[in-house]
């Protein structure tokens, strides 16, 4: 067996998982290309489909980078180094690479201190932002950016709540720029200080809490050529979730509600700003939002949740193309005659499907139990399959031909994953690692908030590395995905409307008494740990469950939702104003005189997401109720850790905990 220490449990990539990413094909069919390195710099790569030939295209070493760009690589949660973008023109064999503060186009420098550089579709076209305003090529197209007022850039509830990444669209005949324009002036600032800096440094964000303003956001339209500006007509839609130029040359757009109750896709007419509705979205709880408008002759494809459970839908017809009792998961491509798309009538698999355009029985494509990801050509003649489960790492697959996978022996045990009961009579998912000798101890290692899910039939699921150390060290280590995660339909995801930290808790709880039913625990001695919203739950579990978890490890968490942002907070926990009881039996502050457990509290002080701020709250409150505890503060750490060895001291501080606490 693979020997554990606190550095390899540090250490990225995890051991398999050195895989090659963010895979396309070529414009003409016959080229692979994607990012490749065996540790975490990155280079981009291209292969022959046919001969299997391969070669490096770019090769890079990390560069210096702005503070804009190291948020923006939080915000994407991105580690790697090197090459970490590269995109085609969708129409024309153009590539564009960013490199080192430089923009690559088919090799040849195009531009300088460009963020988020794009190619229109036949690749003639490069708009980017630079200084907060919208260029094309060498041409400048807007001129208003000032201090808290950017063009093109997305805010920050887009990059962070909305997964949108990019702040501006170029129309398909690449004569127009879509772009959203941000006023943050009127949110307050908060200051973010450097304290392990020798020099005082300060950062200033504009934070929109819960109950309080948002960015004004605007869309605006502009000629590639330039020209003035035509705004579009938001009207009363508080947020800007989704922007896509058809083909007959009309804006789609997607607006929400401040309630995110309802969503309306609407389309826009560029030269006016005037609009019509196409559809709308509503929901007694909340409408997520997806990726998986596609258009197609005469219509579009649209995925809804609105029977409960995200399916796919072809309009003008409104006819749906999947059904059942399980969510798809993503639509990965749309050809002439398919739809293809992800999911799983099994919650800890994932596959990939296809299902005829025309109607019909959706037809599943991959093969073995486990988790599958896929990459569709455009006329669906090849598709990538890459494959992994708790017992084999991932494998990258085109037609059956195998492309990589990894060579390396990797000696760890599989987690067991089962099914259960809460005490309510919803049917749950849990893991288990055994330790080489029962009864042990057992720590829960929890997350437990929505969009996420823990317990899966993946590599991932098998080198996560401090669950694997801790079962090294002689502890059992149990996940249980509660209500309010991932990828079981929207009622399982809304169990925690309005009430945070409640029945998250009580299932986690139940799980315990289930492997204590098993007679494996040692009893009374359970512990728990988890970062960011399982940080939260960690705190909520110690406090609210003190007869189950007798330690617990917070990483980043939040400790009153009112101190987090507007998006996320308010879908669940609707505003402070209109739900205050919600807001304060949530708060972990409300229930710490429940704590008598061992309780560490771990955060980056630079934390711009959950800020450190969460943390002195929450000691205040403990300081105040009596309530021992400890602190690792990381002066120089954001909401992702990224220094190796502070990694590695953190990893060996926790097993101590539990080791002494337990």
């Amino acid at each position: 067996m693979m020997h554990l220490t606190p550095e390899l449990v540090a250490r990225f990539p995890r051991p398999g998982m050195a895989v090659p990413g963010k895979i396309k094909f070529a414009p003409d069919g016959k080229r692979l290309t994607f990012l490749w390195g065996e540790g975490l710099a990155r280079d981009l790569w291209e292969m022959d489909l046919a001969g299997g030939a391969r070669r490096v295209l770019f090769s890079s070493t990390e560069g210096a980078y702005s503070r804009e760009e190291a948020l923006r690589r939080e915000r994407q949660r991105l580690r790697e180094t090197g090459v970490t973008h590269y995109a085609w023109a969708e129409e024309a064999p153009v590539l564009l690479v960013p490199l080192r503060g430089e923009v690559l186009v088919d090799g040849k420098v195009a531009a300088r201190g460009a963020s988020d550089p794009q190619l229109s579709r036949d690749g003639k076209v490069l708009a980017y932002v630079k200084d907060g305003e919208v260029w094309a090529g060498e041409r400048r197209l807007t001129f208003d950016a000032q201090p808290g007022v950017t063009n093109g850039l997305p805010d920050y509830l887009a990059q962070e709540e909305m997964h949108r990444h990019t702040g501006f669209w170029i129309s398909r005949d690449g004569s127009l720029v879509a772009f959203e324009q941000a006023d943050e002036r009127h949110i307050p600032v908060y200051p973010i200080v450097h304290q392990g800096k020798e020099r005082l440094e300060i950062e200033e964000h504009r934070y929109p809490f819960a109950g309080a303003a948002n960015p004004k956001v605007r869309l605006g339209v502009v000629p590639v050529a330039g020209g003035p500006v035509v705004w579009m007509d938001l009207g009363d839609a508080e947020y800007l979730a989704r922007v896509a130029w058809a083909p007959d040359g009309r804006l789609f757009v997607q607006t929400q509600s401040r309630d995110q109750r309802r969503l309306e896709l609407r389309a826009y007419e560029p030269s006016t700003g005037k609009w019509r509705a196409v559809l709308v979205e509503e929901s007694p709880l909340w409408v997520n939002l997806h990726d998986d408008l596609r258009f197609i002759d005469g219509g579009f494809v649209w995925a809804s949740e609105r029977t409960g459970f995200k399916q796919v839908y072809v309009y003008p017809e409104n006819r749906a193309l999947t059904r059942g009792e399980w969510p798809v998961d993503a639509v990965l491509g749309v050809t002439k005659s398919h739809v293809w798309f992800a999911g799983s009538a099994v919650p800890t698999e994932k596959h990939v499907w296809r299902v005829p355009r025309a109607g019909g029985e959706p037809e599943r494509m991959s093969r073995e139990p486990g988790w599958h990801e896929g990459i569709v050509s455009k006329d669906g003649s090849a598709w990538v399959d890459i494959f992994e489960s708790r017992t084999q790492p991932p494998i990258v697959r085109v037609g059956g031909r195998v492309v990589h996978e990894t060579k390396e022996r990797i000696d760890l045990p599989a987690p067991e994953i089962f099914p259960f009961k809460s005490r309510d009579g919803a049917t749950l998912w849990g893991s288990l690692l055994r330790p080489s000798k029962v009864p042990a101890p057992l720590i829960v290692h929890v997350y437990g908030g929505p969009h996420v899910q823990l317990v899966h039939d993946s590599w991932m699921h098998a080198v996560e590395l401090r669950d694997q150390w801790l079962a090294q060290r002689g502890f059992l280590v149990l996940r249980v995905d509660n209500r309010g995660s991932a990828r079981r339909g929207l009622a399982f995801e809304g169990a925690i409307a309005e009430r945070m930290g409640g029945v998250e808790v009580r299932d986690q709880a139940d799980g315990v008494r289930h492997v204590e039913k098993m007679e494996l625990v040692d009893r009374g001695r359970v512990g728990v740990y988890g970062w960011s919203y399982g940080g939260y739950m960690t705190l909520m579990c110690l406090c609210r469950a003190p007869e189950v978890f007798k330690a617990g490890v917070a990483g980043a968490p939040v400790t009153a939702w009112d101190g987090y942002d507007t998006h996320y907070t308010e879908r669940y926990m609707r505003t402070p104003q209109s739900n205050p009881d919600g807001y304060r039996e949530s708060a972990v502050m409300a229930h710490v005189a429940g704590l008598r457990g061992k309780l560490m509290v771990i955060h980056g002080m630079l934390d711009e997401n959950v800020h450190f701020r969460h943390t002195a709250r929450l000691v205040h409150a403990l300081l105040e109720a009596g309530k021992p505890h400890e602190q690792l503060a990381y002066p120089d750490e954001r909401h992702m850790p990224r220094s190796e060895k502070g990694r590695a001291a953190m990893e060996a501080r926790v097993a101590e905990f539990f080791e002494r606490s337990l």
